[in-house]
């Protein structure tokens, strides 16, 4: 249904976009390209920045991606590759990460990595879809907060000139300040 490809796009218009790489790592490994979803996946954690969460429900996707559940599919991942070890280490980051009401899913985790049994993967909920506000949408006309520049301050009473550029040369019947206003 999702093709990597969709996910490419997004990811090239904003390559910090966390939630961007873990919906791309969860079709790899659906495809069975593991070792692009392992990538994907360490990418999806490194964008998160030490953060626990990021709720993306300012930009239009009802979902808050949480650091544990990067981690966990990671370890899903490593699962396929049988690194069995590896999905441990990681599902043992995931458990630090965690909220302290998902300690069961964790535990459970372990138990199946133990007994060399795959993990499926998290993923955002099917039909999540980045929908911005129609007041957002509306809003991206460009507009000019700065408006026309202004002169402020200028040693030349009642100069009226908008804009910047270098010192202009004076010209004859203005105003020259003195030596001692220029010091």
């Amino acid at each position: 249904c999702f093709s990597p490809q969709a996910f490419n796009k997004t990811i090239e218009k904003d390559n910090s976009l966390a939630v961007g790489y873990f919906q791309r790592g969860f079709v790899h490994l659906q495809l069975e390209m593991y070792e692009e979803a392992l990538s994907d996946y360490h990418m999806a954690f490194s964008h998160l920045r030490e953060n626990p969460f990021i709720d993306y429900k300012q930009l239009g996707l009802r979902h808050i991606l949480y650091a544990w559940e990067v981690l966990y599919s990671t370890a899903a991942v490593h699962c396929h590759l049988q690194q069995w070890q590896e999905a441990r280490v990681t599902l043992e980051k995931a458990v630090v990460w965690r909220p302290e009401r998902r300690t069961a899913i964790l535990e459970l985790a372990l138990e199946r990595v133990q007994d060399h049994l795959f993990l499926e993967p998290m993923l955002v909920p099917l039909g999540e879809l980045f929908r911005p506000r129609k007041k957002e949408v509306e809003q991206l006309d460009s507009k000019d907060f700065l408006g026309k520049p202004k002169v402020i301050s200028s040693i030349i009473p009642n100069d009226e000139y908008i804009g910047f550029e270098p010192l202009r040369p004076q010209k004859q019947g203005f105003y020259e300040p003195s030596a001692n206003a220029l010091r």
